[in-house]
């Protein structure tokens, strides 16, 4: 995310208080029952996600929420 790259206050909101760093800066809100974490990701430090099964999003149908998984080939 670029802005966090060049704007250390929003990343350190971001860090803090992703629901409010989100709303403050672009009016995203995220829904409620939604849990959002996020990591600072460096040269050094990586994140290893395990997306939910295929038939565990069937139920975010209509909610709004759009799901985005990327994979190493």
């Amino acid at each position: 995310m670029k802005k966090a790259w060049e704007d250390a206050d929003f990343k350190a909101r971001l860090l803090a208080d992703p629901r409010s760093a989100l709303q403050q800066e672009f009016g995203h809100t995220i829904p409620e029952g939604i849990e959002l974490n996020v990591m600072a990701v460096t040269p050094t430090k990586y994140a290893l996600i395990i997306p939910p099964k295929p038939e565990e999003l069937d139920g975010f149908t209509g909610t709004g929420v759009q799901p985005q998984m990327a994979s190493w080939n």
